[in-house]
C-alpha cells in the first residue's frame, strides 16, 4: 500500500493530539496559574517524507510531510492570576484544528475510494 496512509495517520493522530491540548485550555481558561499549551508541528514536520513524482511538467513540486508534534507552554504574558489563557486565541485555534482535520479525513476518504476503484475493475 502507499505509504500515503501512514502520513495521513500522522496527520489525524498529530490534529487529535492538538485537539485535546486545546480543549483542556478552554477548560482551565478561569483556573488561576493555569499556563495554556500547544502542539508545535513545525519542529517535527520534516522528519518523515513520502517520494512523489511530477508525471508532467506543469505539476508543482512535491514536498511529503508527516506531523506530529510535542506539547509546549505557550509563552504569551499572564493575566493578573497567573493565567495566560485567551478564550478568543483557543477558539481560533480550534477551528484551525478542525480544518486541518477535515483536509486530512477528505484525502483519506478519496484515497481509499480510488484503492476500492482500482481493485472493482481488476
Amino acid at each position: 500500500m502507499s505509504d500515503i496512509f501512514k502520513i495521513l495517520e500522522g496527520h489525524l493522530r498529530a490534529s487529535t493530539q492538538r485537539h485535546g491540548v486545546i480543549a483542556s485550555n478552554i477548560a482551565n481558561v478561569d483556573t488561576p496559574g493555569y499556563k495554556a499549551r500547544d502542539v508545535k508541528f513545525d519542529e517535527t514536520l520534516d522528519k518523515a517524507t513520502i517520494e512523489l513524482r511530477s508525471t508532467q511538467p506543469g505539476h508543482m513540486t512535491p514536498a511529503g510531510q508527516v506531523a506530529g508534534g510535542n506539547v509546549n507552554l505557550d509563552e504569551r504574558p499572564s493575566w493578573g492570576d497567573q493565567n495566560n489563557v485567551e478564550l478568543d486565541m483557543e477558539v481560533a485555534k480550534m477551528t484551525e484544528n478542525a480544518v486541518f482535520f477535515q483536509a486530512a479525513t477528505t484525502i483519506l476518504s478519496k484515497n481509499i475510494q480510488m484503492y476500492k476503484a482500482a481493485l472493482r475493475r481488476s
